[in-house]
This record gives C-alpha cells, structure tokens and sequence, in this order.
C-alpha cells in the first residue's frame, strides 16, 4: 500500500537528522509531502536538514534531542502529539560507529556506543509505541546496520549494538503487530555517508580500514533512503538495499557454520584489508 494511503497525515519524526542517513530520510519524506520532526543534538546541522526539508516540499520542525537522554524523547513525543495530533513514523537513526579489538576498548567507551546505538532505540521506542497503540497505527524504523548480521573482526562494540537492534527489532514486529504497529529494520553495509565524522577505535589501522571500505562504497544515503522508504510501503521487516547486505543475511542463516569459516578465512589472510586498500 503506497504510504500516503496508509498514512494520510504525513507525520514523521527521525532521530540524527542533522546529517547522513537521518537526513537523507527527511528529505526523501519531505519529497513526498510529509510533515517531518528532525531531531539531532547538533542545532546548526539540523537547522540545514530543516531548511533543504522546506525546499524538497514538506515541512519541517526541528526539536534538539540528545537520544541518551528519555526526557529529551518525552519532549519530542509531546510536541508532536501537542503540534500534530499524533506521528505516523518514528525512525530511530542516530548512531556512531566504533572499532577496536574487544580486549583493547575501554569501557567508557563501550558504556557510550551501547547508550547511543542501542538504549537511544530502547528509549524512542518505549515512548512512541503507547502512542502508536492508542492511535491503532503506526511504523516503527529502527536503523541497525549489516554489522549486526555479519558479526565481522575488531568491531565488537558497534556489531554487539547493532545485532540488539535487529533482535529488539524483530521482536517488536510480532509484538506489535496485534496493535496495527508495522516495523522495520535498516541493515545496509557501507555506503557514502559521514559516519566516519564520529568514528573512534583503539588502534589507527582500524580508522584505515574503515576509511577505505566507506571509500569503495558504490550508493549513497539518498539510495538507502529511498529503499528504506519502499520497504515500509511493502510491510517488510529487513530493509537490505545492497547486494552484499542480502548475501550476507543468507549466508549466515542458510549455512552459519560455513559462513563464519569463511569469515575466519578471509580475516587470516587479510582479503578485508586487501580489498579496502590498507595494505
């Protein structure tokens, strides 16, 4: 069903939306005519996504939110519901991404990711989803990433967040679904954005390695939004816009034994560094 259809109200609200994919949503929304809550805690980024809303034709609202925070959620929720009546979409976007060897990772740092990546999902969902129940209707997007599926070496802290996402994720989808809420789930794998913007990792080599895979990535933020978009038109539960996203989420659960050999492989004889350039 064509999403306005479903969702006459147009009301949409994403978290990170100040730049990267959580922009690149806002404006495929605004595209189509949405009403769209952008929320970032960086106020002069999210003034830009609020002005490019404006000029993709929808129209936007923009509300300072620091996702770590249930507070700043709640006074998300109220405008909304006080500006709007309600929310038709909630996008839970904001993250950052990590590496390091599991050994070598402080824990404040691990105590950061998990608050960012994983108890910002926690929280926007445990405030929308009384709302959307009270409305009978709703769509929750959670963006995880294919990390959370391919599990892949010295990125322990972001795959950990990742694959909780995806389970909380799954989850939800049967849980809500009595309650005519839809979810979905966002795995891409790399693709032209600025996550590198608030990388941190315990060793340089892991910058570099990241670095070149963002580098030889093919699509932009633009095309996973638009993906994002059909997949919620389409009632689906994965959003997998790559070729190698849906190659991996196969061959994990079609041969998991298989596939982790040839993960152990491919890291010992260094192909992952080969191909991103690092050596």
């Amino acid at each position: 069903m064509k999403l306005e259809k479903r969702f006459p109200e147009r009301r949409v609200v994403i978290t990170g939306a100040g730049s990267g994919l959580g922009r690149a949503l806002a404006l495929e929304f605004a595209s189509r005519g949405w009403r769209v809550a952008v929320t970032d805690i960086n106020m002069a980024r999210l003034a830009e996504t609020a002005a490019q809303v404006a000029a993709a034709g929808g129209s936007a609202r923009e509300i300072a939110c620091d996702v770590t925070k249930p507070a700043d959620f709640a006074r998300v929720l109220e405008a909304v519901r006080t500006g709007w009546g309600g929310i038709d979409v909630l996008v839970n976007n904001a993250g950052v991404a990590a590496g390091g060897f599991m050994d070598r990772i402080p824990m404040d740092e691990w105590e950061r990711i998990i608050d960012i990546n994983l108890k910002s999902v926690i929280i926007g969902c445990r405030t929308f989803i009384p709302q959307f129940a009270a409305q009978g209707s709703g769509h929750i997007v959670n963006v995880a990433s294919n990390a959370g599926i391919a599990s892949l070496a010295e990125m322990s802290s972001y795959n950990v967040t990742k694959a909780g996402v995806i389970s909380l994720s799954e989850t939800l989808r049967v849980e809500l679904a009595p309650r005519g809420v839809g979810v979905t789930v966002v795995c891409p794998t790399f693709f032209k954005t600025n996550l590198m913007d608030g990388f941190r990792s315990s060793d340089e080599r892991q910058r570099r390695l990241a670095e070149g895979m963002f580098a030889k990535a093919s699509i932009g933020a633009g095309e996973i939004a638009r993906h994002v978009v059909r997949s919620i038109e389409r009632g689906r539960l994965y959003a997998l816009a790559q070729k190698d996203a849906r190659l991996a989420w196969r061959g994990k659960r079609l041969a998991p034994e298989a596939y982790f050999r040839f993960l152990g492989w491919a890291y010992r004889t260094g192909m992952f560094e080969k191909y991103a350039g690092v050596r």
